[in-house]
């Protein structure tokens, strides 16, 4: 029997023994090789090599009419021994009867997963993980040529994830995943001397998507580097790029989760229009991206088309709530791809406006539709002059904005999103300066 047999075997015989007949395991073994730099000089590297498992344990009971499904779950090492799983499950499945869900069915699926999603899961599962990291490693520190600005410190991971579900009703699928993450930190020493934050993750070989990043970041911590100035308060047409454009489209995807619409935080239904009727510029397209074959729950994935020309195509969502809503479960996305639009970003610099490419946090909230952000790095474009800006802020409602967004005909490839490089959002309430 391999190790990984045994760790599942052990966690069923634990569970039999508890009690409890109705689980989840997800199994995950990952192996990592790290690599840690101060500046271009490897300063540590390592390999690693983790299992454990995720158990949640569920338990049926009844008060006078009312049926309900609690769970609880606990994380699992595969160094613990069969009793001291035996007495966590226990007392998870007594805790589980304090959590007065409404009840539902754990997830039956037998279904395959698309053979595209399949595929891309093994796009860097055929390398050795050391070999990724150096591919990676070289990419990142290819732009790092200046002396003014330069990478001071960074992170790479390159993990390979073998994951097995398993659950009381028959699921029992296993995958095999690659990934690279990782961090960096830009500092400009002309002028102020400034630093900018980034992190990445990448599912197949994006080695130029990191140097694209790496460039732009070690431009805009220059720029940062220059600016001293808020800019003046008022309204302004705003440019947002990078990650923010991202959070823009993830109110659309988190008020069509099930999760948000069966208490009803969200009325969003399928054939509704998202964007509320007339609109003068872009209509939202959106498309949910599978980046593993299965959910945690052992659903198949796929990709899904969310969002058509404004109009809601599907809820998504796992298993629980789509059990409520009588929904085809869907697992759970965090990636999602979004098409380029009609205009280009000089296009939209050429009317004055504020571009904002770096807050020091930037948030959508998915329940009002408020977005708001201090301001890192901007560029006041007056319709001749382009100058670097930091300070301020900027808050406004995707619920008005929605009305006049214009998407730029350049892409961008991000953490978990495809999609315009900017969008352009009208009548933006700026927070800065009040001098004259």
């Amino acid at each position: 029997m391999t190790g990984k047999e045994h760790f599942m075997e052990k966690i069923l015989s634990a569970l039999e023994k508890s009690g409890a007949a109705l689980y989840q395991i997800t199994e995950t073994r990952e192996e990592s090789a790290e690599l840690f730099f101060i500046r271009r000089a490897l300063d540590m590297q390592r390999q690693k090599e983790i299992r454990q498992a995720a158990v949640t344990v569920y338990r049926e009971f009844s008060e006078g009419e009312d049926r309900y499904l609690g769970s609880a779950a606990v994380q699992v090492q595969d160094s613990f021994t069969e009793e001291q799983l035996e007495q966590m499950f226990r007392d998870a499945l007594y805790a589980a009867g304090f959590v007065k869900n409404p009840y539902y069915e754990l997830y039956h699926g037998t279904g395959e997963p698309s053979p595209q999603v399949l595929e891309k899961a093994k796009h860097l599962s055929d390398r050795s993980l050391a070999e990724v990291a150096g591919c990676f490693a070289d990419a990142l520190f290819a732009e790092d040529t200046e002396k003014d600005v330069f990478l001071n410190s960074a992170e790479i991971f390159a993990t390979r994830t073998t994951c097995h579900i398993v659950n009381a009703k028959g699921v029992d699928v296993s995958y095999c995943k690659g990934r690279v993450t990782g961090e960096f930190v830009a500092q400009c020493t002309a002028g102020q001397d400034v630093e900018t934050y980034e992190d990445f993750a990448y599912d197949d070989m994006d080695t130029q998507a990191l140097r694209r990043k790496v460039r732009d970041t070690l431009e805009m911590t220059r720029a940062r580097a220059q600016a001293v100035t808020a800019p003046p308060a008022g309204e302004y047409r705003v440019i947002l790029s990078g990650s923010y454009v991202k959070e823009i489209f993830s109110y659309y995807v988190m008020r069509s989760d099930m999760s948000m619409v069966y208490p009803k935080y969200s009325t969003f239904r399928p054939g509704c229009d998202v964007q509320d009727g007339e609109v003068e510029k872009d209509r939202i397209n959106l498309t949910l991206k599978a980046t593993v074959p299965y959910s945690p729950e052992g659903i198949p994935m796929r990709d899904r088309e969310l969002v058509k020309e404004g109009e809601l195509k599907l809820l998504h969502g796992g298993n629980r709530f789509a059990y409520y809503l009588e929904q085809e479960p869907t697992g759970n996305y965090s990636s999602y791809q979004a098409p380029a639009g009609q205009v280009s970003l000089e296009e939209m610099r050429q009317a004055p406006c504020l571009e904002i490419v770096n807050f020091s946090d930037f948030q959508m909230d998915s329940y009002s539709g408020h977005f708001g952000g201090e301001i890192r790095l901007a560029f006041l474009y007056d319709g001749e002059k382009k100058i670097p800006v930091t300070g301020g802020s900027i808050n406004g409602s995707i619920l008005e904005a929605q009305k006049n967004l214009s998407f730029s005909r350049e892409t961008q490839v991000d953490k978990e999103f495809e999609g315009p490089a900017a969008v352009c959002l009208t009548g933006v309430k700026v927070a800065g300066s009040t001098e004259e």
